[in-house]
Formats: C-alpha cells, sequence, structure tokens
C-alpha cells in the first residue's frame, strides 16, 4: 500500500517536573509570575508566562498546552530543558507515519515541516519515503534544528510539594503542561515538494491518512484565521480525489481549542473525505455542538455512541466515523461502504496493534504482534458495552461472533469490539493513533 500522510509531526521533549527545582528556577521572575497567575495569558510571549501557566497546572492538578510566541523564550526553553529530556516523535501524523511503516505499507510519504537531522532521527527506517530526499532509510537529511518545531512536555506527578510566592503547594493529581513552540504545524503547514510528488503520483497513492487539524487557531499574530488554511488542505484533497477516485482519504480528527472551531472543521471536511476518526471527548465535543447530550457519549456509553454518530454521519457527510475509546472501538458508516466483515477484520487488528504497543513499547511484524496480544485480556467494560448494544438496538440483522458486534441499524452498518487492555504498560502514548493506522492500512489491504 502506497500512502500519503499529511500533515503535522514535531518533536515531543519529555520532562519530569521536581517543583522545588521549577520554584527556584522562578525566584528572578516572582512579581511577573504573581500578575500573570492572576490573569493567564494562555499564551507564552514570556519566561515568566512559561512559569504562569506551569505553576497554575501543578497548583490545580490540571493540564493545558500554551503556544510559545516569542523565539527567544524558545530558545531559553532549549538551553535549560532539551538536555535531559525524553525526546520522541510527536503530532499524529508523525506517529501515524510510523505505524504504517512499521506494519507493512510500501511507501508512506510524509508532508514534513521541518525535516531537521533530529526530527528525521525519529522517522522508521522502513518504507518513509521523504520528497527530494528518497528514502529514510537510506539518505541522511539536513537542516537547523534552532528551527525545531518542539512541544516541550512538562509531566508532574501527584503529591509532589514545594513552595512558591509564600504558598506551600501540594499537587493534587498528575498532569502536564505543555509549551508548544511549532508556528508551522499551527498554520496547517503543506510543504511544496510533498504537494508537487502526490500531485506527480497520485494515480499510485492507495489512501491518504490526514491530521492536525486540531492544531489550527482561530486567529494568528499576523491578523488572519484558520478558514483560509482550512481551505487550502480541502482543495488538496479534493483534487486529489478528482485525480485518482479510488483514493481512501481518512481524517483523524483530534482535540481543539475551540468547540465552534471543531464543529466548523467538522462540518467542512468530513463531505470531502471517506472517514474520520475520533475519541469519546472529540465527539462529544461535536455533539454538545450539534445541540444533542453528551452525558452518554462521556461516559462510554456504546449505545450513546452510536446515535450521536449516526447523526452525524447524516447531517454532515456520506463517510464513516471510527469512535475509538480506552475500551472499545466502533465504526459507524452508510450501508454499502465496505463488507462489515472486513470493517470487523480491520478493528481487530487495531485493537490488536495498540495493545501490542502498550505492552511491548514497540510494533513488529503481524506474527510478533498477533503472539503479544493473545495474551491480553479484552476488556470487562468493553465487552459489556457490546452485549449492551445487542440488548438494546432494534437491529435489522444482527450478527454475533463472541464479544464483537455487527448490525445494520438506521441504514447504518455498526461495527464494535472490545479493546485489549494491558495491565502494566510501557507506553500510552498515541494509542488512539495507532488503532487508527492500523484501522488504515488493513481496510486498505482488503479493499485492494
Amino acid at each position: 500500500m502506497n500512502i500519503l500522510c499529511g500533515y503535522n509531526a514535531n518533536i515531543d521533549a519529555i520532562n519530569k517536573v521536581e517543583g522545588a527545582r521549577m520554584a527556584k528556577m522562578a525566584e528572578a521572575y516572582e512579581g511577573e509570575i504573581a500578575d500573570a497567575m492572576l490573569k493567564p495569558p494562555g499564551i507564552i510571549s514570556s519566561i515568566p508566562d512559561f512559569f504562569a501557566g506551569l505553576f497554575l497546572c501543578m497548583q490545580h492538578g490540571t493540564g493545558a498546552e500554551w503556544m510559545v510566541r516569542d523565539r527567544d523564550v524558545f530558545r531559553w526553553l532549549r538551553d535549560n530543558f532539551l538536555e535531559g529530556s525524553f525526546l520522541r516523535m510527536g503530532g499524529n501524523m508523525g506517529i501515524m507515519a510510523n505505524v504504517l511503516s512499521e506494519l507493512g505499507a510500501s511507501r508512506v510519504v510524509p508532508n514534513v515541516a521541518n525535516p531537521s537531522e533530529l526530527q528525521m532521527s525519529f522517522f522508521s527506517r522502513k518504507a518513509i519515503f521523504i520528497p527530494d530526499q528518497g528514502d529514510v532509510r537510506n539518505k541522511g537529511c539536513s537542516g537547523n534544528n534552532e528551527n525545531d518545531l518542539i512541544h516541550f512536555v512538562f509531566d508532574f506527578r501527584k503529591g509532589n510539594s514545594f513552595t512558591f510566592l509564600g504558598n506551600d503547594i501540594s499537587i493534587p493529581r498528575e498532569n502536564r503542561f505543555i509549551a508548544t513552540f511549532d508556528p508551522l504545524n499551527f498554520e496547517l503547514y503543506i510543504d511544496d515538494k510533498f504537494s508537487i510528488y502526490a500531485l506527480e503520483h497520485i494515480n499510485e497513492m492507495d489512501g491518504a491518512l490526514i491530521s492536525g487539524y486540531h492544531m489550527l487557531r482561530e486567529d494568528y499574530p499576523d491578523g488572519s484565521g484558520y478558514a483560509e488554511k482550512l481551505d487550502r488542505s480541502i482543495e488538496q484533497l479534493k483534487q486529489w480525489k478528482e485525480l485518482n477516485g479510488r483514493l481512501h482519504i481518512h481524517i483523524e480528527f483530534g482535540h481543539f481549542s475551540s468547540e465552534q472551531m471543531a464543529y466548523d472543521v467538522f462540518g467542512r471536511l468530513f463531505p470531502h473525505v471517506d472517514s474520520m476518526g475520533m475519541n469519546e471527548d472529540e465527539l462529544a465535543m461535536l455533539v454538545h455542538m450539534n445541540g444533542l447530550d453528551a452525558n452518554g457519549i462521556l461516559k462510554m456509553d456504546a449505545n450513546a455512541i452510536i446515535e450521536a454518530a449516526i447523526s452525524l454521519c447524516g447531517t454532515s457527510g456520506h463517510g464513516r466515523l471510527l469512535v475509538h475509546t480506552r475500551e472499545f472501538v466502533l465504526s459507524v458508516s452508510p450501508g454499502g461502504l465496505m463488507k462489515p466483515g472486513q470493517t470487523l477484520e480491520s478493528l481487530h487488528f487495531g485493537v490488536n496493534c495498540a495493545a501490542a504497543f502498550a505492552c511491548s513499547g514497540k510494533l513488529g511484524d503481524r506474527d510478533f504482534i498477533m503472539e503479544i496480544a493473545s495474551k491480553i485480556d479484552e476488556s470487562e467494560f468493553g465487552k459489556l458495552q457490546m452485549k449492551r448494544i445487542g440488548d438494546t438496538i432494534p437491529c435489522e440483522h444482527r450478527n454475533t461472533n463472541g464479544n464483537t458486534f455487527v448490525s445494520k441499524y438506521r441504514g447504518h452498518d455498526i461495527c464494535a469490539v472490545p479493546a485489549r487492555l494491558c495491565e502494566d504498560p510501557v507506553s500510552t502514548v498515541g494509542l488512539g493513533d495507532t488503532i487508527s493506522s492500523a484501522i488504515f492500512l488493513r481496510e486498505l489491504e482488503l479493499r485492494s
């Protein structure tokens, strides 16, 4: 399978935060930090802004991501925190491109906003191909590391205590504060070489796996908005479809900073793609904007998720919605898009890949994946939800196989499987991206 991947790849720099050390570093800025904590700016334009966001999150045990707007502050973060950080591939597209490569895709062509040596070092060496540079495994890549797109992730743990501004702070729960310097991906940057390659080779492509829309912002420093950036992407997807009618396009939605923007992006994108993936939180945001009750979705009630997905399919497009939660994965699509048995096989493949990755921290060949996944128990909550779907949905036709569910309901094909839960995961980062990209690859294979 040959697959185009857009748009967001970056570098994650993970730091384990000790409150006392951070408070010591912040002493020189105490007055400015106090002011910023009273009126949180939501962005980072100064060093005190960074500490204000971090300390607010630590004080309340909440998570947040603030954009670094000042390059000098970014350099300060690099100088103080890059060394000693755990570095990894970041960005939905970067993670999904690696999954596709490791799972056996023939050629994976990513849009890389900044192909620096550090960024390229995190790509899989198996099937990644960079336009105008070639196979990652065969060629080195040059770039200025001063321009690396880095998301500094500051993880803090429950119970860590420290004193700042005369106040004793004990962190109530574990969470993270993210200081993100990523001006290109925030713009939904599309590399010219990627665009040219895609057009020249579009008839060789089997699919396109696209993400990064959730990084868009309502407004930018130059006064522009997200609409023109979204339109540029939509035009690209439409052009690909016009040139290659068999190209299958999947969008991984992501968590937006604004409900209204999420709803607008979904409504404008969905009619132009074949499928869209999201978790229950992202689905709940769309449903809330649609005037429906989201409580059942947030509780991972499979029946509520099915009803919501059908509603969104009916009002916003013709494609399939893939909803992946910690406990189960389900697909809702208008009838006839794909044989339900093929969808079911693809869902199982995605669940097995995610479970194997969670337990081992890596993806090997498919025998390796099945060997590990077969030893991991299915979610008890997920299995209960499969039963409840069968008990409550008046199906036109139902076929149950063990703990899975396949049905026709209100003109839609419904397929659902429980997740497999690793008791002691090596990694939980990117599991949703792993599930979606593995399902996508298996569906392309079964269609071919």
